[in-house]
C-alpha cells in the first residue's frame, strides 16, 4: 500500500537519521518513488544532500589523522577514533573497475581498507607489517564501500587492526592488518 506524503516523509527523516550516508537514489528504491520526489522531500525537511551529511558527520567525529596526510587516504573517512575505530567510505566508479566487466580491481578496495588502518593508528609513523586479507565477492560500478576498522591488540611497536568493508550490509572484503608504529608513546614520556 503506497504511503501518503507526511507518512513517507516521517520514514524519510527516520531512516536518514538511522543511515545517514543513503544515496538517493537508494531511497526512492526504498519508498518505490522517484528520485525528484526524494529529492524535493529532502528540500521540504530541510535535509541536505548527501555530500553535506557526510561532511557534517565528519566535522563532529573526526580525530586528526597524525599518520599520513588526510588526502592520502583511500576514501572519505567519515569517523576516526584514534587506536579504536573508524569509518570510511568509498565510492566506486569507472576509474576503479574493469572497463570489459565493470569489476573494481582489487587494489582499490584493498587500498581502501590500507589506508583505513594506517590513518588509525595514533602516530607520526605508521607502516603495515603484514597484512591477511580475503575478498568476499566482486564490487561493482555504483557500488558504495563502507569500511569498519577498529583496533583489536595495541602493542608498543605494533598494532592490529581489523577491517570490514561492506556493500549495503554485505561484507565484502576483510582484513587483518599488523600495523609497526614507531615508538612514539615511549619517546614522549622520556
Amino acid at each position: 500500500m503506497k504511503k501518503t506524503k507526511r507518512e513517507r516523509q516521517e520514514l524519510l527523516k527516520e531512516t536518514i537519521k538511522q543511515t545517514p550516508f543513503i544515496t538517493d537514489e537508494e531511497l526512492a528504491e526504498k519508498f518505490s518513488v522517484s528520485v525528484q520526489t526524494i529529492r524535493l522531500d529532502r528540500l521540504e525537511l530541510s535535509i541536505p544532500e548527501l555530500r553535506e551529511r557526510i561532511k557534517t558527520v565528519a566535522q563532529t567525529k573526526l580525530d586528526d589523522v597524525k599518520a599520513l596526510p588526510l588526502e592520502e587516504v583511500i576514501g572519505e573517512i567519515i569517523d576516526l577514533q584514534l587506536d579504536e575505530s573508524a569509518i570510511s567510505i568509498l565510492d566506486i566508479k569507472e576509474e576503479h573497475v574493469f572497463s570489459r566487466n565493470k569489476i573494481a580491481r582489487g587494489h582499490h578496495v584493498f587500498a581502501q581498507a590500507n589506508s583505513l588502518a594506517v590513518a588509525i593508528i595514533n602516530d607520526e609513523l605508521a607502516l603495515t607489517a603484514r597484512a591477511n586479507i580475503r575478498f568476499s565477492r566482486t564490487v561493482r560500478v555504483g557500488e558504495r564501500i563502507v569500511a569498519k576498522a577498529k583496533v583489536i591488540e595495541k602493542g608498543s611497536e605494533r598494532t592490529t587492526v581489523e577491517v570490514n568493508s561492506y556493500v549495503e550490509k554485505e561484507l565484502v572484503f576483510h582484513g587483518e592488518f599488523t600495523m609497526f608504529r614507531s615508538k612514539q608513546d615511549s619517546k614522549e614520556g622520556s
